[in-house]
């Protein structure tokens, strides 16, 4: 590992003021992926400012009903807040589903968004890696590519985004609230990360010396049915080979709203929105669901051993959506018949 300088920040301005000082700085929270990379030479980073302490480790309800998270909020404590388990389960489906127990108790809300790419060739500073050296090539598209894109990529990057949190938060129609040296933002979590286009080093539209002060819910989805499904290559500590997020409005067997994300297909999560489309105002049933995925996944473009992952996820969304549509048959349908229930 490289020297560098740390200074640990008291308050968001300070530690923007802080960054400003260093032209390579990065802020630290949590440490459970920039720690990792700098071991490994992906990040040499000169100075550090750690955040970890500063006064945004709260969820509040906010004023129009929706919630308020703070980007220093460790995921542990995020999945077990009752606000979150009672009126957004999907959040907290998927930050279950993430990492270990012990890397939930040190990762934060921040953090979990700007987590990079688990790509080999990202990972392998011997490798070239447009990602993490622009211009040098993308060894992964002919190489390992098992556990890469099949929808957004481009010649110069197949990563993909390996943020559980981060899909339920798409499907949440999450904002997320910036402070940098121009002063405050709000950018649209899908807007938030970039599809790889050219400059696949670019993971987010973040500004230089710009810090993740929390993400806000909004009220529309409070209370709505929800749910996370992840398939992994085992039961934990795994990372997506495809996810889905479903917030799912059903009246009288009509799709009032819906709204799907996918994780573990793309260079950021991928909200499904002609999905969505497809299935506002049509009837809640497995045939209009497994239609209207089919037709969002009709844009994946598989590389040679990745094809499995549009089968999958899209059996994942639609399970995901029959189960929130019709609870009650669902269960049944799940029920083991070794129990003699069925």
């Amino acid at each position: 590992m490289r020297s560098f300088t740390y200074e640990r920040a008291t308050d968001p301005a300070q530690a923007v003021a802080l960054f400003g000082h260093h032209p390579d700085a990065r802020f630290l929270g949590g440490g459970t992926n920039l720690v990792d990379l700098m071991k490994l030479g992906v990040e040499t980073p000169a100075h550090l400012v750690d955040i970890a302490r500063l006064p945004l480790d709260r969820v509040e309800e906010s004023a129009d009903g929706g919630l308020l998270i703070g980007a220093t909020v460790r995921n542990s404590d995020l999945a077990a807040d009752p606000a979150v388990r009672t009126r957004f389960p999907v959040l907290s489906q998927a930050l279950l589903a993430g990492a270990s127990g012990q890397l939930r108790n040190s990762a934060t809300t921040g953090g979990n968004l700007l987590q990079r790419t688990r790509c080999p060739y990202f990972q392998d500073i011997t490798k070239p890696c447009n990602k993490r050296r622009p211009g040098s090539g993308c060894p992964a598209r002919e190489g390992a590519h098992r556990d890469l894109a099949v929808l957004g990529h481009s010649e110069s990057c197949v990563a993909t985004h390996p943020s559980d949190m981060a899909v339920a938060l798409a499907a949440l129609d999450t904002d997320v609230l910036l402070l940098g040296p121009d002063g405050e933002r709000t950018v649209p979590l899908a807007d938030f990360h970039r599809l790889p286009g050219d400059s696949p080093e670019k993971d987010t539209v973040l500004l230089p010396g710009e810090l993740v002060t929390g993400v806000r819910l909004p009220a529309s989805a409070a209370g709505l049915p929800s749910a996370y499904r992840k398939a992994r290559d085992r039961a934990s500590y795994a990372f997506a080979l495809a996810s889905a997020a479903v917030v799912l409005d059903v009246r009288d067997g009509v799709v009032r709203d819906v709204r799907l994300a996918f994780g573990g297909l793309a260079h950021k999560p991928w909200r499904a929105t002609t999905a969505e489309a497809a299935l506002r105002g049509g009837p809640a049933t497995a045939a209009a669901f497994g239609h209207a995925v089919e037709t969002e996944l009709a844009a994946a473009r598989p590389l040679r051993d990745n094809g499995f992952k549009v089968p999958m996820a899209r059996n994942l969304a639609v399970r995901l959506l029959t189960e929130l549509a019709d609870p009650d048959a669902s269960a049944l349908d799940r029920t083991d018949p070794r129990r003699g229930d069925r």
